[in-house]
């Protein structure tokens, strides 16, 4: 993994995990708690791909589990970030410019669902019941609503700095600052307009203009002989 993506992925993911302790968990909302942690991991994912939102989650996961006030398991939530971010990773574009929110949208919701099933299946499996008396379909629910509802004010931001990190501002004419900008699509959905079109037109609008003020100068000069 990048040493740039070290060095953004780590304070985002801390930060998350500290207002997600300190400040959400202590709203006490009916059902579950939303995730801050998840959708930082999510946005980190959509912009490193499968191999570095897998390793992101991990790190994360982990940190959640060794982090107070946890009671379960250390490791049961790094495996779940871990498969969450190696999931949203492959949805990453190719140029890296996303052309809508409806992708990213059903992403979070699918996490936010995948993440509980998930983490309720490890803890059922080391003998965690704590999941049994607890009303499966309503957290779900309310995990999934919470978690969109949050989403738009991280995700795009997130994804944002990912693309910056991995961009290096002193080759401008590498692939990278070829591509669109990642969470342009989630805020515009997608409108496939591009500077760099616009400027090219631009520029054969004048050539062309250019070409038909000379033209016309050679007339005038053949009619004034």
């Amino acid at each position: 993994m990048r040493v740039n993506r070290i060095l953004l992925s780590t304070p985002l993911v801390v930060v998350a995990l500290v207002i997600q302790v300190s400040v959400l968990a202590r709203l006490h909302l009916p059902g579950a708690v939303p995730d801050l942690l998840l959708l930082t991991v999510l946005g980190l994912a959509m912009g490193y791909g499968h191999v570095g939102g897998a390793l992101v989650g991990f790190g994360a996961g982990l940190l959640a589990d060794l982090a107070p006030p946890a009671d379960h398991a250390a490791g049961r939530y790094a495996l779940v970030l871990c498969v969450i971010g190696y999931c949203a990773g492959l949805i990453k574009p190719e140029n890296g410019r996303l052309k809508s929110a409806t992708g990213p949208m059903a992403v979070v919701v699918a996490a936010a669902i995948g993440s509980t099933l998930l983490y309720a299946g490890v803890g059922a499996l080391v003998g965690d019941t704590a999941a049994r008396h607890v009303g499966l379909p309503g957290l779900l629910f309310s995990a999934a609503l919470y978690d969109l509802l949050l989403a738009p004010f991280v995700v795009p931001g997130v994804m944002w700095l990912a693309r910056r990190a991995d961009n290096d501002p002193l080759t401008e004419t590498g692939p990278a600052a070829k591509a669109g900008d990642i969470s342009s699509g989630w805020l515009s959905s997608g409108t496939g307009l591009r500077i760099g079109s616009q400027r090219s037109g631009l520029g054969a609008l004048k050539a062309k203009a250019r070409t038909r003020s000379a033209r016309v100068g050679r007339i005038k000069g053949v009619k004034r002989l």
